[in-house]
């Protein structure tokens, strides 16, 4: 878990690892997820999800440190943490993004103070942010934003070799010439 040497435990609202709590969660100062969540978190202070953690939720605080799996929009006006056993899949907007070796993230990213000025109200975000490789076409928001396009799923080596067939072809003008095989 990251270091939490400026965050006073008294002030702390944890979640157990046994909990699930569906609904909606406001507080001013710290917690810790350490169960499951399903619904909303608004903070003004500091949300970690501990590592084993799932939460399928909107989450918007001025910090948030993620060890475990996140679910749906993401909204840090001050930092975002992902430590190397963190995975989202929803949108990101950040302030300052920090993402440990072993993070994973799927979703649109949007970091910089201007972006986080630009999110008008949790799960919408700005319609400049860049995207990032993904598939989910919902991620647990009900934000006005148009759902993104699904890829293209591969589902046997059959559709595979066909695709890559067909890309070898379209790619064939650039192949390298074959040297002669020595005797």
């Amino acid at each position: 878990m990251a270091d939490n040497s400026n965050v006073s435990n008294a002030n702390m609202t944890i979640i157990g690892a046994d909990t699930l709590i569906k609904g909606e969660m406001t507080f001013t100062n710290s917690a810790r997820i350490l169960g499951k969540f399903e619904g909303k978190i608004t903070s003004q202070g500091r949300v970690e999800i501990g590592s084993g953690s799932e939460c399928k939720a909107s989450i918007e605080a001025g910090t948030i440190i993620v060890d475990g799996i996140v679910e749906g929009n993401v909204i840090a006006h001050e930092r975002l943490e992902l430590n190397d056993t963190a995975q989202i899949r929803g949108d990101v907007v950040a302030a300052k993004l920090i993402a440990a070796e072993g993070a994973s993230f799927s979703g649109h990213c949007a970091v910089g103070i201007e972006a986080v000025k630009n999110v008008r109200t949790m799960g919408t975000m700005p319609t400049n942010s860049t995207s990032s490789n993904s598939s989910n076409s919902s991620n647990g928001s009900n934000g006005s934003r148009p759902a993104r396009p699904q890829a293209p799923s591969i589902t046997s080596s059959g559709n595979l070799d066909h695709a890559l067939d067909g890309l070898e072809s379209k790619l064939g003008s650039f192949a390298k010439p074959k040297l002669a095989a020595a005797e």
